[in-house]
């Protein structure tokens, strides 16, 4: 890369930090992406549905297909920035901005990435793809699975796939995502009698009942975890109860819990197990599941391998492996792309206030990028 090149990256990010893209708005990143990859040959479709913005650049007819995932989209500032967060601003070497590391500054350095490549070596034996959605971190429900599910119609299928979520935990190329952990979450309602607190033989209290069943829940060993995935944890999110007044057992009692759980166990197995102490302490209640994620890992070695070689190239470290965090669209193009590993920028002040880049990993994230496709497509690197 150089340094021409490098300013272009750098241009093109602030323009695209500089949209206010709260989710699912995209507000005009991808627009600004498309044309700049539509200038080096790329084309271009919207697959969009509802107010998400789907996004689908490639660049070539045959062999293999290489797909970058991303989003354009960010969480609500919130408060305690010190500079505008939709203006990016350079901060003691740091620029500054919402979405500067969740993932806005992958979404460009692959894109000026790929610019590159097709520059270079314009009759690579393969094509390259980039797939920008604006619901990621809403829903996701209008997004990328949405997206994949178009794509699929019209006989599109990746052979290897990169999501630029942020990563790395301490330096730029420390970590690679090469697995996920499967997420569902379950209401319960349990219903008791309602009634005066000073009379307990007249009265069902539905939060006792509750207590018991999560503490059950919470002292369940649901598996053993297996290679690179811990156990599946329990977590109670909320819980719901009461009129407010101190003497009265209320009516009912509604709590929520999550469970993150490994390629071992199946989702159907944990919610027989959960259904099944619920029932056996409270046949009178309401149980609804929701799976959000399935469990996923990426035996193949060929993505990963060329990724850890550029990453060791550029940075010189070797990346560890990891399967921890929460969820990615990774998780729907598991289902999809055999070959899918996360990489991207620190992780460590997504979704906080003054959210940053250093200025000095953004033209090293693009030459990984860059030299991943090098390795992957076997060409010699200019």
């Amino acid at each position: 890369m150089t340094a021409a090149s490098d300013n272009l990256t750098l241009r093109l990010l602030r323009e695209v930090l500089s949209c206010p893209s709260v989710t699912p708005e995209d507000k005009g990143c991808q627009n600004l992406i498309s044309g700049f990859l539509i200038d080096a040959g790329f084309e271009s479709e919207t697959i969009c549905r509802g107010k998400t913005d789907n996004l689908y650049c490639w660049y070539g007819s045959a062999g293999p297909l290489f797909l970058f995932a991303g989003h354009t989209d960010v969480v609500p500032p919130g408060c305690g920035w010190n500079t505008d967060p939709f203006a990016p601003t350079e901060v003691d070497g740091n620029l500054v901005a919402r979405g500067a590391q969740d993932m806005k500054t992958s979404d460009v350095c692959f894109a000026a990435a790929a610019k590159q490549f097709v520059k270079n070596f314009p009759n690579f034996k393969g094509r390259i793809a980039l797939l920008l959605t604006s619901d990621e971190e809403g829903d996701g429900k209008d997004g990328t699975a949405f997206a994949i599910e178009e794509l699929k119609k019209k006989g599109i299928q990746p052979d290897f796939c990169i999501v630029g979520e942020p990563t790395c935990s301490k330096e730029l190329g420390d970590t690679i995502k090469n697995g996920r952990r499967g997420s569902c979450n379950c209401r319960v309602t349990i219903y008791g009698e309602q009634g005066h607190v000073a009379y307990p033989l007249k009265v069902e209290n539905p939060i006792h009942t509750a207590s018991k069943i999560i503490s059950k829940l919470a002292q369940t060993q649901w598996d053993q975890g297996c290679e690179g995935f811990p156990s599946t944890s329990f977590q109670v999110s909320n819980i719901t109860a009461g009129t407010g007044a101190v003497n009265i057992v209320p009516g009912s009692c509604s709590f929520v819990f999550n469970l993150r759980y490994n390629p071992a166990t199946s989702g159907q197995e944990i919610e027989n197990k959960a259904n099944g102490i619920i029932k056996e302490f409270a046949e009178n209640s309401d149980i609804s599941w929701e799976h959000s994620a399935f469990p996923f890992k990426t035996e193949g070695k060929e993505l990963t391998g060329c990724l850890e070689k550029a990453i060791s190239k550029v940075q010189d470290i070797k990346p560890a492996l990891s399967t921890t965090g929460g969820t990615s669209d990774a998780r729907f193009i598991s289902r999809w792309c055999s070959e899918v590993v996360e990489f991207g920028p620190v992780n460590n002040l997504i979704h906080k206030a003054n959210e940053s880049i250093p200025l000095k990993d953004i033209p090293k994230l693009t030459e990984i990028y860059y030299q991943t496709l090098v390795n992957l497509f076997s060409v010699s690197s200019k």
